[in-house]
């Protein structure tokens, strides 16, 4: 184990469980446990809002899993990777300001919420409390497989000792400070993202001698790693296209992504947000995934693709420097399980256990006292389950992401954007959609039928929009209320 490899992950680390217990001051802060807890009483400014979206999206996938695949498929997975460039943009400027002031007019806290105040039906909703849950464990358990893998490669641990001392820092720091120290700390691991990219890309052109030196080693490894499709041509024009769909266009029905649009201070904080989010996200996609391509023509032959990241850095940047910037990954995947793990929390404890089997449990003097301790026990659950599934991982974990990712999207797309945007959307609409969606992708996602290259994502949510346009015209809205439109 390489002390100066260690001591700065463990001083980042500290620094997190610090911001965490700071932010405990603002639960006394006179709007409840669970605004606070929930959302952070929605006080979040433009830098924030475009650090946390980003950071939340930027995950174990992009940081861990993308490149890996960079490394495998070549410079085409680069290409391929900046198709997600205008996802944030996306998200905030399609349910940014509708989802903020239908979240304040009926005091929504959770994604959850929002269904409920549209639809009105209570089927809609457990759904898709279960739908999200199944997603998020798919998503979380990607998380947890690249954490724990980081702290291997870096510490020298065993890959289980590394999956605990993960799984303890998330669940502790998320469960002490909620969704406000969630957002913080996403603003610091945006920061440390960046600053950690800068610094590899550096050092890898370095290490090669110069850009052109290492596309060179590239192309004498394997020519079809510098050409736009990829090694063995796996990228396909139909392909890349419906990867957009899922990797871009769809990311607006990611819950723990929509949940931003409900937190954010004003109207300039949004428009900040915007242009800073899609700056970010687009540096990140192209740094990440361009070091894991380049990386190859560093280190030609590695165990596991998912390894490449931390094992540059510490083969292209003095031990010191790699421990601060090894943060980078790390402030990755910890960015996104902390947004999932705290609307995971949220579904759980509001969405099914306070609105639908103990709703008394938010009542009386007492509750501001006992929904801290019950979100504790949900938190830690939830995270000793996924800790289970993470004993045994993939060896690529970016299928299972997104295999994850397009679940999400399949059930929360359409009731999302058409609730906002169409008058006619009815609860009917909505559940078939749903249910349609997740059914269509997991049968094409386990049969895997020959769809000339498109994703599974494609004819999904394709037959989702249909399946919620004739449930919404056959079983209207009883009595349409504008004032309840979203």
């Amino acid at each position: 184990m390489n002390n100066q490899l260690l001591i700065p992950l463990v001083l980042y680390l500290a620094a997190v469980f610090g911001l965490a217990f700071f932010t405990r001051r603002h639960r006394h802060s006179g709007n409840g446990f669970l605004n606070e807890y929930l959302v952070g009483n929605r006080s979040m400014g433009g830098f924030v809002l475009a650090m946390t979206l980003a950071a939340t999206y930027a995950s174990a996938s992009s940081f861990i899993g993308g490149p890996g695949a960079a490394y495998k498929m070549g410079l085409g997975w680069v290409l391929l990777a900046m198709i997600q460039l205008p996802a944030a943009w996306l998200t905030l400027g399609v349910l940014g300001k509708k989802f903020a002031i239908e979240a304040r007019r009926h005091n929504a806290l959770t994604l959850n919420d929002i269904l409920y105040a549209r639809y009105k039906n209570r089927a809609v909703v457990i759904f898709a409390s279960l739908a999200l849950l199944l997603a998020f464990f798919g998503t979380m358990v990607v998380q947890f497989v690249g954490g724990a893998r980081l702290l291997q490669t870096v510490t020298g641990l065993s890959y289980s000792h590394g999956l605990m001392l993960f799984t303890v820092t998330v669940g502790l720091y998320t469960t002490i400070g909620g969704f406000r120290a969630v957002v913080m700390t996403d603003t610091i691991q945006g920061i440390m993202m960046i600053i950690g990219t800068i610094a590899l890309l550096i050092g890898i052109v370095h290490a090669g001698g110069s850009f052109g030196e290492l596309v060179t080693e590239l192309h004498q490894i394997n020519p079809e790693l510098v050409t736009p499709f990829g090694a063995n041509h796996f990228l396909s024009q139909p392909f890349m296209l419906s990867f957009w769909v899922l990797v871009c266009f769809g990311v607006i029905g990611l819950p723990h992504a929509a949940v931003r649009c409900m937190s954010y201070k004003s109207s300039s904080s949004l428009h900040k947000g915007m242009v800073i989010s899609t700056a970010m996200v687009a540096f990140l996609m192209l740094g990440m995934h361009l070091a894991g391509a380049l990386g190859r023509a560093i280190v030609p032959d590695i165990a596991s693709p998912d390894q490449i990241m931390p094992t540059l850095m510490m083969t292209v940047l003095p031990p010191v420097v790699a421990g601060v910037f090894l943060a980078g990954p790390m402030a990755a995947i910890m960015s996104t399980i902390d947004s999932q793990l705290i609307q995971a929390s949220a579904t759980l404890l509001k969405d099914l256990y306070l609105n639908y089997i103990n709703p008394k449990a938010a009542e009386g003097p007492e509750a501001e006292s006992r929904l801290p301790k019950l979100s504790l026990w949900v938190t830690g659950i939830f995270s000793a389950l996924v800790f289970i599934a993470a004993t045994n991982p993939p060896d690529m974990i970016i299928w299972l992401n997104l295999l994850a990712f397009g679940g999400m999207q399949a059930v929360f797309l359409w009731p999302l954007v058409l609730g906002l945007y169409w008058e006619k959307a009815s609860a009917a609409g909505a559940f078939a959609s749903m249910v349609t969606g997740l059914v269509c992708y997991a049968g094409l996602s386990v049969v895997k039928p020959d769809l000339s290259g498109m994703h599974a994502i494609v004819p999904t949510l394709a037959l989702s929009l249909v399946t919620f346009v004739l449930g919404s015209l056959l079983k209207p809205v009883a009595a349409p209320n504008p004032q309840h439109q979203l």
